[in-house]
């Protein structure tokens, strides 16, 4: 039996801070609205209120929900703004016998025997992007199926510098069945002259899944999609209590019915920091597990306005330089997330004794544990000026660069 504590979600932001105290204390615990307690889950052991000063609680229609969950379960209420102290949760973990054994060990244990019974003998079709996410899915549903799963992986012309032979190459390590995918002009082409984000992001999720779907049809009795689908992916993508979408992301939302795919997603309910974990236990290389995270979308959310192929090189070379320079610094795992953005901004400077009217970019770096907030990261004035000096010196096509200082809430970490 998997324990779980159940975080009731009456639209408090402190429901995500609940949920990653309570994995710090080995607690499995899961995030629903407050109207969808799952009854019929026998594995729930307890349950937390999170709620606002406008919440439903006190309502009629909600009372009597309530009454069945006192009844049944130990109940823990939180106040919005009260501070979350871990020995609270402590002494509640003691009322509901909280064994507090949820580890990156069993969770490993337990996902590999779910899915070896779940998926018996059916062949699974996974998408990889090169990020951490979908690596650790990867190598988790290798370890259940083995060689019934096929990787895909897309060059949709949005990855990084060399990135598309590089992974490739650390993939073989992996011991992958993997098909790699020249589709830089497919994207290239559907994307011409799209500037607004979310139509970007949903172009870009809409062909990897025709890719994904054409790929699938060449082979033989593929079942299932697998995805590296996150936590704060699906946290983002649509707010329990208000139904309003901070920003889609192109592996949360379901698949189109012509695929006749089923859909695995081992990593759904992890944070990011827990996936990281996961992946050490399953004998991922530290480097590759410490890799910052990069956006399915990739460079398309990096790049505001429309995308063109000469857009991107700029960006990948700035971006190269800039992510060399950090490793180079003793920088790049001190920070959490760091990347360039190429701005639909031009501006007038001196090059070689002329006058330039060239591109600027923003410098990114943040550091977070879950991406739910971040903090700008404060790097070293004498760090910046050396990048922005490479930067300017060694890439043709930008004279400026500047330094995003905004952090998350209000802004989100990708600038789309």
């Amino acid at each position: 039996m998997l324990e779980k504590i159940i975080i009731l979600d009456f639209g408090s932001q402190t429901a995500q801070l609940i949920a990653r105290r309570l994995r710090e204390l080995k607690v499995y615990c899961e995030i629903v609205p407050y109207n969808k307690f799952p009854k019929d889950d026998e594995d729930i052991i307890g349950v937390i209120l999170s709620k606002d000063p406008f919440s439903l609680i006190d309502s009629e229609t909600f009372k009597q929900d309530m009454s069945y969950i006192k009844e049944k379960y130990p109940v823990l209420q939180e106040e919005l703004n009260a501070e979350i102290k871990t020995a609270q949760l402590e002494d509640f973990l003691k009322i509901c016998a909280a064994k507090r054994d949820w580890t990156p060990a069993t969770f490993v244990h337990d996902t590999v025997e779910k899915f070896r019974k779940q998926l018996g003998d059916d062949k699974v079709i996974l998408a990889l992007s090169g990020g951490v996410d979908s690596s650790v899915c990867a190598v988790l549903l290798n370890r259940a199926i083995g060689k019934n799963l096929t990787c895909i992986f897309v060059d949709h012309g949005l990855l990084r510098k060399n990135e598309y032979e590089s992974v490739l190459e650390n993939y073989k390590h992996f011991g992958l069945n993997i098909i790699g995918i020249d589709a830089k002009e497919e994207f290239y082409k559907l994307l011409d002259g799209v500037e607004d984000p979310e139509q970007k992001r949903k172009i870009i999720g809409k062909t990897f899944i025709d890719i994904f779907n054409r790929e699938a049809e060449k082979l033989q009795n593929i079942k299932w999609l697998g995805q590296g689908t996150i936590y704060p992916d699906v946290i983002e993508s649509l707010s329990s209590i208000t139904g309003k979408v901070v920003k889609s992301h192109h592996n949360v939302g379901g698949l189109p019915e012509k695929m006749h795919l089923k859909l695995v997603e081992p990593l759904r309910f992890l944070f990011k920091d827990e996936v990281r974990k996961v992946g050490l236990e399953l004998g991922m290389s530290e480097h590759f597990i410490k890799r910052h995270p990069f956006p399915g979308p990739g460079l398309g959310v990096r790049i505001l306005g429309a995308i063109t192929p000469e857009k991107v090189h700029i960006l990948q070379e700035a971006d190269a330089i800039f992510i060399s320079e950090l490793k180079d610094s003793g920088l790049y795992d001190k920070v959490w997330q760091a990347f360039v953005v190429l701005l639909p901004v031009r501006s007038v400077g001196v090059k070689n004794d002329e006058r330039t009217y060239e591109n600027a970019v923003a410098l990114r770096a943040v550091n977070s544990t879950d991406a739910m907030t971040a903090d700008w990261a404060q790097l070293p004035y004498d760090f910046l000026a050396k990048v922005s000096n490479e930067i300017i010196n060694k890439v043709q096509g930008v004279n400026r660069v500047v330094y995003d200082i905004s952090s998350k809430p209000p802004a989100t970490i990708e600038w789309e």
